[in-house]
């Protein structure tokens, strides 16, 4: 049977990989690796059909090395013995393992050794973050490296390739590509140069020739071969959590029109309660007490989602995005925690001062515990002056009000004012 384009079209040689220049450029790490047959196992990783494959068939083929394909979650232990034996036979073995993310712990604990000893070079492919998805044993023993999206003249220049190349591609036949199609290819995809080979295949050859057997592929061919794309956002890959990022920050930024493009991308995948969730992340940690009334309404407006469902769901959201994006901002709050909780992590904490020890129990007294402790509220303005961080910390300050909403201001104001009177 024959292979489909996007396989047939590989590269065999680094020279041919299309993009990611970065790394298989001129002095560039993965060219250096192969220019100096040092290779190391590494992991690959981005969006789909940008070229993970192609760089391991085209290391393999650069360095005339034996090369094997496997995928962690549908292939055997026994299946990765087989490739350990070869590389003890050849001497090294390069291994392409698809979704490497998936790879168990029998199947880790298998391979690591061999790993570590060089026989198998490891070139784990994945759409997943490395840094979230693959355990620390495989990250400690490779390199990872992060492939970027494809261009569409990236992927024009693969579809062009294809259609000259008489031995692996569609160049035996007589095809003519009119402009437009071949830029609704590259484009319609997303990136995806397997998606455009494979329908640019599908294109040729379900286009009849005409008299003098020429396959003249239009515009509307290509529009009726590229099967439409849903919208890029894998909830498992870097694009769920791009989206996710995006949409923060631009509430964070105060830009309300890209947060109600990122809502959109989000409600429109399906991701109403990771929506929500955001939301709610966003009001405490970037409003916070810049507007605690915006807060308030973003819990009420998720509440309301929640009990709604898509697509009524989307009005409430919509009022918590315009709400919180145009709210005065702060991160006094939690910032103030984060460096507490610094100092407590570091090793700053201190004897709490016995004045604050719980004082319930017999025999306290005789330890000192609760004696000299003054009631607040037994005093004017229901506030006295005592020490109620330990010795150590007793002048430190965690909490530094911002100025950008009123409450805020009113909160520095009385804080300003206890340290007046404690003065």
């Amino acid at each position: 049977m024959k292979q489909p384009l996007a396989y047939r079209m590989r590269p065999v040689h680094i020279d041919e990989v299309i993009g990611q220049s970065h790394l298989v450029g001129e002095n560039k790490i993965i060219r250096r690796m192969v220019d100096a047959k040092m290779l190391s196992s590494m992991i690959l990783y981005g969006p789909p059909g940008i070229g993970k494959t192609s760089i391991a068939s085209a290391i393999a083929g650069s360095t005339h090395s034996a090369f094997r394909q496997l995928n962690a979650a549908t292939d055997t232990k026994k299946d990765l013995q087989i490739v350990v034996e070869e590389a003890k036979f050849s001497g090294q073995v390069i291994l392409l393992l698809d979704e490497v993310h998936r790879l168990d712990k029998p199947k880790q604990d298998f391979l690591l050794p061999h790993l570590e000893s060089g026989q198998v070079i490891l070139i784990g492919a994945t759409t997943e973050n490395p840094y979230i998805s693959i355990s620390p044993a495989i990250r400690s023993r490779t390199q990872i490296f992060e492939l970027k999206s494809l261009t569409t003249q990236d992927v024009i220049l693969a579809l062009e390739r294809a259609i000259a190349d008489e031995k692996r591609g569609l160049g035996k036949e007589k095809i003519v590509i009119d402009e437009d199609a071949l830029l609704h290819f590259a484009r319609s995809t997303m990136g995806d140069v397997r998606g455009s080979l494979n329908a640019l295949e599908l294109a040729a050859l379900s286009t009849k020739p005409d008299a003098d057997g020429t396959i003249h592929i239009t515009l509307e061919i290509a529009e009726e071969c590229v099967q439409k794309k849903a919208l890029v956002h894998d909830k498992n890959g870097d694009a769920h959590y791009d989206v996710i990022s995006a949409f923060q920050k631009s509430i964070r930024g105060s830009d309300v029109d890209a947060a109600m493009h990122y809502l959109a991308r989000l409600l429109e995948a399906g991701e109403l309660l990771i929506a929500c969730r955001r939301l709610m992340v966003c009001a405490y940690e970037d409003i916070g007490l810049g507007n605690p009334q915006a807060v308030s309404r973003t819990v009420l407006a998720v509440q309301a989602a929640e009990k709604l469902g898509l697509p009524e769901a989307r009005i409430p959201l919509a009022n918590a995005v315009v709400d919180l994006a145009l709210s005065p901002k702060s991160n006094s709050a939690y910032l103030a925690l984060d460096s507490a909780l610094a100092d407590v992590r570091a090793g700053k904490s201190g004897d709490i001062p016995d004045s604050l020890r719980d004082a319930h129990y017999s025999g306290a007294n005789k330890l000192g515990r609760g004696i000299g402790y003054q009631y607040p509220h037994d005093f004017p303005d229901h506030w006295i002056k005592q020490q109620y961080l330990p010795d150590s910390l007793k002048n430190r300050r965690y909490y530094e009000p911002a100025s950008t909403g009123k409450y805020e201001q009113a909160l520095a104001s009385q804080l300003q004012h206890r340290f007046n009177k404690d003065s």
